[in-house]
């Protein structure tokens, strides 16, 4: 969570008439999170409430979406006297990602701090709020990949919903984009061949039915290259991606 002088800064800059690529490039900030700054001047840390415990106003569906794909890509739920803390993983070299993770976090848990915690290579986003079983009730004892994990009927409808947001959390959290080359025999010599490529690894069945499940439903041809990883590797298909989900910054 970036702390407010800087989110102030932005402001201030947006309302002198400064473009969000220029704010953006001068704070080293995502261009989507100096969008939401500009979009949202109301403070996002109002006092939170859970929809599913007190029939408050629904959570913001593509919101949870992403947020639904970082818990099962690379976070986990801790609970300790009573305490209820959602961890996400992040590479430390796409600190974008990690800006995306703590505002999707400060969205729901409003009146809760977002805390970074360094890691060798990662920032662990992470916040305390007992609520967040409500949100993921995939929750349970030992690691995803070794229980079932099944969405909830609300929780499918918005899935189906918002699949490229899902999709985004899957792949920012647990997925990589990369070039992969391939050499073959050609006449007088041997001919490289580059291409971009998709892939998303997990060890969980269940979450890699859900990945392609949703590849699926959005018209992105994909394949399994290996037990635990799914590759999208066609040159349309890499392109639906990328347009759907956005690059890894």
């Amino acid at each position: 969570m970036y702390p407010e002088p800087v989110r102030a800064v932005a402001r201030n800059s947006l309302s002198r008439g400064a473009s969000v690529s220029e704010v953006s490039r001068a704070l080293g900030v995502a261009r989507s999170t100096v969008r939401d700054w500009r979009d949202r001047r109301a403070d996002v840390r109002s006092p939170s409430t859970c929809a599913r415990c007190f029939g408050a106003s629904p959570w913001p569906a593509p919101d949870y979406a992403a947020l639904l794909g970082f818990y099962l890509g690379d976070g986990c739920l801790s609970t300790h006297d009573n305490k209820v803390v959602l961890r996400v993983t992040c590479d430390a070299k796409h600190p974008a990602i990690v800006g995306d993770v703590s505002l999707l976090m400060a969205r729901f848990a409003r009146d809760r701090s977002v805390f970074h915690v360094q890691a060798p290579g990662c920032i662990v986003v992470q916040c305390g709020w007992k609520h967040w079983l409500c949100l993921f009730p995939q929750h349970g004892p030992g690691r995803k990949h070794e229980r079932r994990i099944e969405l909830e009927d609300w929780q499918s409808e918005i899935v189906d919903t918002h699949p490229a947001e899902f999709l985004r959390g899957l792949f920012h959290s647990d997925g990589c984009r990369l070039i992969n080359t391939v050499r073959r025999a050609a006449a007088g010599g041997v001919k490289i061949y580059s291409y971009p490529r998709w892939q998303f690894s997990n060890r969980s069945e269940d979450i890699l039915g859900l990945c392609s499940t949703t590849l699926d439903r959005l018209g992105v041809s994909w394949r399994r290259s290996s037990k635990v990883h799914i590759s999208v590797s066609r040159r349309d298909g890499v392109a639906a991606l990328d347009e759907a989900i956005g690059l890894k910054a």
